[in-house]
């Protein structure tokens, strides 16, 4: 049941990492070489009352079927209005029984976009706080619209033909919702548009139109674009599975993940990957096993990585495993998450000779699922930057967990697949200007910025977190992190800081979050975990300040 396989990779565009959720990657292990990134807080199981517990698959069912029959008790309690409905979408248990549950809301029977909030009780179930991700009271004058659903679809599709998509219709009819993400609630269609984006991505385009005046209110993009003999970790233990005399690439020790050949297509699920040996790929991209060997060992590690670290069962802490796809499209230049299939997806690059399947891209696809399952972050403005910082966060901390000496952990982003075909990384997260887009600090713009570059003050955010200011090396790779402000930043190491960031997705964090928001919810994470006067919750302030937050 359980084999090996070797591979490795390179890249030249922001649009990998983003998601079809979507995300796309581009515009789309300890560190033995730092003091800090090796601190003396245990790796992955942290003895802390806040921290979160593995839940299995049972008891998480059983808490969230308690939390949603007791949904109405809650909603009142919490004053919301007699239209107002919650459904449970998440359930973290801490350490000391405190229990944060994730809803959705509904008014008179509609979703409302950007109305999820987090409910926050004690161990003996008192309420001990809220999350929202709107302020503002849920009610609409009118529930019966002016404008057509027809008019919405025909803006909708309008919109992503004209920002050069292919095969463009819309999914569906439009749905009537209610948009509370920005400003006052507002009656609306929401419109998903299919086909393909410019470069060859799946297109998943939402846009959300005004239901009284016809006017575009919000839109983002849902794809969301960061033994095996691999191309860049080298040779790998893989889980497969035995079927007869046959071997196929389903683990099943980690929720039945499975890796697809696509053949260069670019839809439906493909074909399983099977053979009469239990030995994938040569560690040349050439050999089509080869990238397979890449991904699956990716999802691999970054299942391991989420279990070990944080006590994460899964992308949905459910431990059902999403699947891989790779040779997508030819010659395609990107990587993608997509939460309509529940995959992550991979083209093979320039030439066909470059797979986007590196460790910390498919860590980063992986990981553009957590953020969905949790927080939900908008993918478009601050929120879509922060979106895209989680994923090369934990991206970031897959690799350093994987300990693989053929692609040590590092704080760059994509260096492996040299999408720029110079050997140079797709991000740099010590300093994140260096890519000639990305900002380095927070700035009134930065919300009109591409969510890839936007992403730059929350990755700069977290090196600094990690491991300080100023120049170092760590694992042979050299780091020189300025601040904006000028101010020495002393880091606190990579594992904590890695906790700080899982807890303020997963439990302060909300779809609308945005930076100001964000440096809130690392603040709480910090202080529930080490304490409100503690050096952690100190640097977490400083860290933020010195990319200009708060």
């Amino acid at each position: 049941m359980s084999t090996s396989r070797y591979a490795r990779h390179k890249r030249t565009t922001l649009a990998i990492a983003t998601a079809v959720a979507a995300g796309a990657l581009l515009t789309t292990g300890l560190t033995s070489g730092s003091s800090v990134a090796a601190d003396s807080s245990s790796a992955g199981k942290p003895a802390l009352a806040a921290a979160p517990v593995l839940l299995t698959a049972p008891a998480r069912a059983a808490l969230i079927k308690e939390q949603q029959a007791d949904a109405t008790g809650t909603a009142d309690e919490i004053g919301l209005g007699e239209e107002e409905k919650l459904v449970v979408k998440d359930v973290v248990k801490d350490a000391d029984g405190t229990v944060h549950t994730r809803y959705e809301r509904t008014y008179a029977g509609l979703p409302v976009l950007g109305g999820d909030l987090v409910v926050h009780e004690s161990k003996s179930g008192a309420t001990k706080g809220v999350t929202r991700a709107t302020k503002a009271k849920l009610k609409v004058d009118s529930l019966k619209p002016a404008v057509t659903a027809a008019k919405a679809e025909k803006q909708a599709v309008t919109l992503a033909k004209a920002a050069g998509s292919e095969k463009t219709e819309a999914n569906s009819a439009p749905r009537k919702v209610i948009w509370a993400a920005d400003g006052k609630p507002t009656l609306a269609y929401e419109t998903v548009v299919g086909g393909l984006q410019e470069d060859g991505t799946p297109n998943e385009l939402h846009v959300v139109t005004d239901a009284a005046t016809g006017k575009k209110l919000y839109e983002y993009q849902g794809i969301e674009t960061g033994t095996g003999n691999t191309t860049y970790s080298g040779k790998v233990t893989l889980s497969t599975t035995k079927s007869g005399s046959s071997y196929n690439l389903t683990d099943g020790t980690r929720g039945g993940h499975k890796t697809y050949n696509l053949n260069r297509g670019t839809s439906g699920t493909g074909t399983l990957f099977s053979g009469s040996d239990d030995v994938w790929g040569t560690g040349n991209p050439s050999n089509l096993e080869t990238a397979a060997a890449d991904a699956h060992y990716g999802a691999q590690v970054t299942w391991d990585f989420y279990k070990s670290t944080f006590g994460r069962s899964g992308i949905r802490n459910d431990g059902k495993a999403a699947y891989s796809r790779v040779h997508y499209g030819n010659a395609y230049v990107n990587a993608f998450w997509s939460d309509s299939c529940f995959c992550m997806t991979y083209g093979d690059g320039s030439g066909n000779t470059h797979p986007l399947t590196s460790l910390d891209v498919a860590a980063h696809e992986m990981s553009h699922g957590l953020t969905s399952a949790t927080a939900g972050l908008n993918y478009s403005g601050e929120s879509g930057g922060l979106n895209e910082a989680t994923s090369d966060i934990f991206g970031a901390g897959a690799e350093f967990f994987a300990g693989n000496s053929s692609d040590v952990g590092d704080y760059l982003i994509g260096e492996e697949i040299d999408i720029n075909g110079d050997g140079s990384p797709l991000r740099y997260m010590d300093k994140p200007s260096k890519d000639g887009s990305s900002k380095d600090s927070w700035s009134s713009s930065l919300g009109g910025v591409d969510v890839h570059y936007s992403s730059g003050p929350a990755n700069h955010f977290f090196y600094l977190l990690s491991e300080g200011s100023g120049s170092k090396t760590i694992n042979g790779v050299t780091y020189n992190s300025p601040t904006s402000n000028g101010s020495t930043v002393t880091g606190i190491g990579r594992t904590k800081a890695l906790q700080i960031w899982y807890k303020a997705l997963t439990t302060y964090m909300t779809s609308t979050t945005k930076y100001a928001q964000a440096r809130t919810a690392t603040l709480n994470a910090a202080s529930a975990l080490y304490g409100a006067s503690s050096t952690e919750y100190k640097a977490v302030a400083a860290a933020w300040s010195a990319v200009n937050v708060g």
